[in-house]
């Protein structure tokens, strides 16, 4: 239809005549009201937001002293697994205070204990590895 009659039809009907393509041959448009295509428009992009921050998974740090008593560390273990459940990546560092860093042998053993503590459903990422005076390794949920 013409683009006369096209604006006497969107004014009968109190709304607006919008291009969609210009580049088109003839310009393709849409008799639309433009607030309710605007308000729509930006629920679904507010709606598509949240879904990617839904998405995204933290990296969550949990520090361990290599003299942790068993409780302690009970109750690290206890808020991993709250990481975890949320989807959420957790990165486990061994820290080496003063003369442990003598026993480095001590640290991968600290983390096998509490990799096993977590259970069968945590997963190792990649091999631990030594930084400075910390010993650390990412888990995520399988």
């Amino acid at each position: 239809m013409s683009s006369r009659e096209a604006q006497l039809l969107a004014k009968e009907q109190g709304v607006d005549l919008v291009e969609i393509a210009a580049n088109a041959n003839p310009p393709v448009v849409k008799i639309i009201d433009w607030g309710k295509y605007q308000y729509q428009k930006m629920k679904e992009e507010a709606k598509n937001r949240k879904k990617a921050r839904e998405k995204q998974s933290e990296l969550k740090q949990m520090k361990i002293g290599l003299k942790i008593s068993d409780n302690d560390l009970n109750i690290k273990v206890r808020k991993m697994r709250g990481f975890l459940d949320d989807g959420d990546r957790v990165k486990i560092m061994i820290v080496f205070k003063g003369r442990e860093m003598a026993h480095k042998e001590l640290g991968p053993a600290l983390l096998d204990k509490v990799v096993a503590l977590l259970g069968e459903d945590a997963l190792m990422e990649g091999k631990p590895q030594m930084s400075g005076r910390n010993l650390s390794v990412q888990v995520r949920k399988k």
